[in-house]
Order: structure tokens, then C-alpha cells, then sequence
């Protein structure tokens, strides 16, 4: 049976890892550590100035009182009985498309895992908050979320994935998903993402909210695929190097010492 480990950036107690760790057990041993508290938008930080601390919070479930990066480095190197075959993220509540993948503690979660040579899949579902989803209607799109998950990991135990790349998916907030699209990272552009508001003395503080997103139109992005009804999964690649980039100013830069 393979190992797998679960993680996320929601915290220990978040309805989306209940629902993955679940699912996964079909899979094999599943273990869950993750953080004690919320840890969105962390990205991909690491706790070093201060001690962490692991308890147990149930079989083969542990929490971290750190980011999701601690969660998967502690795991690997001190928790686990064995190094994992596989780590999955998820199920974030809430989308992880375009650029909120630099932000995500989720997908940063399974680039430490790509970091740390294992197969990593970071799981997203998307938000509907003009509707105001109810309970019963969320954990229903959650159990479908973690269903596919199952579906993807056996894929990915049994082919593999390229080196240095994770995957990176969102499932649509829809009862009728129409598919499976593999896709490009989204371009987004936000607007009025920082608000400045003053306090009861007139003092100015912000509140940086993200703001409704505009995308560049495009039937290869994420952001395109989910709003048609389809699931979105994008490989990521951990190399940032811009080759075409490095031609250039290998040509026109002079610089000399």
C-alpha cells in the first residue's frame, strides 16, 4: 500500500482535508499533518526564529504549529514512519488559479514536496460566495472534489510526474463538472485590491482584500476551464529560469568589470 500524506494551509480542522484524508484512505496509508491553525496566503514561508511543535490529534493525524511548508518538511524528516509516495494539499477552500498560485500555501506545500523529490498534488475548490453556498451543498462539491483526487493519484502512482513539477487543480463550484481540461496558469489583473480606510482619529490603515480579479481571455488558462464547468489541472514547474530571457541578455547585455 502506498504511503500518502495530506496537508493543507486551512488548518487541521478545515471540512476539505476531512474529505480528501477520507477519500485517500481507499488509496493507502494515509497521514495527516497540518497546521494548527489557518495558514492561507503563507506562500511558501518557513518557520525558522522560532521553535515548532507537533501533537497528535488522532491515528495517523498530527498537527504543526507552523506554515504548510513546516507541515511537509517535519512530516518527511520526523513524523512519517517512511518518506511518502505521495503528498496531496487540499482541499483549499476557495480557488488557487493565475497568479494566486505564488501566494497559496497550499500549492507551496506541494512544491516543498516537489522540492523534496516527491510526487505532489496541491487540490482546490472553488468558492461561490455570491451564492452563499450552504453546508450541505459545499460538502457534497467537497466529497466530489476528493473523489477525483482518489482518481488522480492512482494516475500519478502509477505514471509518475516530470521532474521538478507539480500539479496544481481546481474544481468548479458546479453540481455537473463537464470534464477534465489540462491547462495553462491564468493572467490575472486586480483592481482596487488594497483598501485605506481611517480609523475613529482619522489615522489611515489598509486592508490589502485581493479585489475581483478581471482575466485575460484565453481557452488554455485555469481560470477559463473552471468557469466553463471543467476541472482545471496545470502542471507547475519549479525551474523560474526564463530561457528565452537568458538568450536575450546574453546577446544585448555588455557588462563589463
Amino acid at each position: 500500500m502506498p504511503n500518502i500524506l495530506v496537508t493543507n494551509d486551512d488548518g487541521i480542522s478545515s471540512p476539505g482535508i476531512k474529505s480528501l484524508a477520507k477519500a485517500l484512505r481507499s488509496v493507502g496509508d494515509v497521514y495527516v499533518v497540518a497546521p494548527e491553525t489557518e495558514q492561507s496566503a503563507v506562500a511558501h514561508a518557513l518557520t525558522l526564529h522560532r521553535p515548532l511543535k507537533s501533537e497528535k490529534a488522532g491515528k495517523n493525524t498530527y498537527t504543526v504549529n507552523g506554515t504548510p511548508t513546516d507541515c511537509v518538511i517535519i512530516s518527511v524528516n520526523k513524523i512519517l514512519p517512511v518518506k511518502p509516495d505521495i503528498i496531496v494539499s487540499g482541499i483549499n477552500n476557495g480557488a488557487n488559479l493565475g497568479d494566486d498560485i505564488t501566494y497559496s500555501g497550499t500549492v507551496a506545500a506541494a512544491i516543498e514536496g516537489t522540492l523534496l523529490g516527491i510526487p505532489s498534488i496541491a487540490m482546490s475548490l472553488v468558492r461561490n460566495d455570491s451564492n452563499n453556498d450552504n453546508y450541505r451543498k459545499r460538502i457534497s462539491l467537497l466529497k466530489t472534489a476528493a473523489d477525483f483526487a482518489v482518481k488522480l493519484v492512482k494516475k500519478v502512482l502509477l505514471k509518475g510526474l516530470p521532474p521538478d513539477t507539480l500539479l496544481n487543480v481546481n474544481v468548479p463550484n458546479v453540481p455537473g463538472i463537464k470534464g477534465v481540461k489540462f491547462t495553462k496558469q491564468g493572467k490575472p489583473v486586480y483592481y482596487n485590491a488594497v483598501h485605506e480606510i481611517s480609523d475613529p482619529r482619522g489615522r489611515k490603515y489598509y486592508w490589502i482584500c485581493g479585489g475581483v480579479p478581471q482575466w485575460e481571455p484565453d481557452e488554455d488558462f485555469d481560470f477559463e476551464a473552471v468557469q466553463k464547468g471543467y476541472i482545471s489541472i496545470t502542471p507547475v514547474h519549479l525551474d523560474l529560469t526564463n530561457y528565452e530571457a537568458l538568450e536575450y541578455i546574453k546577446k544585448k547585455f555588455k557588462i563589463i568589470l
